[in-house]
């Protein structure tokens, strides 16, 4: 369960990272053994499709335009893109479990997440602090699932 929980922190970051980051790695079958992800997420064109997802949230948030994390309809993306990818990384037996579990902490992790980006935004500007979080972000969701898928 430990890997549902740090893919939700990184999901309250970036709502699209999780589900792109698992649907690579059930494309390429590096998921756990007996994981909990539909078999739907393996395929090359759902994950090629999430992958795109994940870059245009990326290149979005680098826009003046772009809304707070902590918007209602960022939340529940958060919550569902966490709780399919927290599935996906747990025993098939646990995958609810995991899911709530998944979504509830990217849920959660988007507050503390926004201000911390809100104050570096302040000193550090919009883009590099964006381009920082995305680093931190890709790296922890690749590390997460390659440990998960070992």
């Amino acid at each position: 369960m430990l890997a549902t929980m740090q893919m939700g922190l990184i999901g309250g970051q970036r709502a699209m990272t999780p589900l792109a980051t698992v649907a690579v790695a059930a494309a390429r079958g590096e998921l756990p053994a007996d994981n909990g992800a539909p078999k739907l997420l393996g395929h090359p064109l759902v994950a090629a499709g999430a992958v795109l997802l994940a870059i245009g949230e990326m290149a979005g948030d680098k826009q003046k335009t772009a809304p707070d994390r902590i918007v209602p309809i960022g939340l529940a993306a958060r919550f569902v893109t966490s709780a399919i990818a927290g599935a996906a990384l747990a025993p098939r037996r646990q995958r609810w479990l995991a899911a709530a579990v998944g979504g509830v902490v990217a849920v959660a992790a988007s507050y503390p997440g926004w201000r911390l980006r809100m104050t570096s935004m302040r000193r550090y500007g919009q883009t590099p602090t964006g381009f920082a979080e995305d680093a931190a972000v890709l790296a922890g969701a690749a590390a997460i699932v390659r440990r998960a898928g070992a």
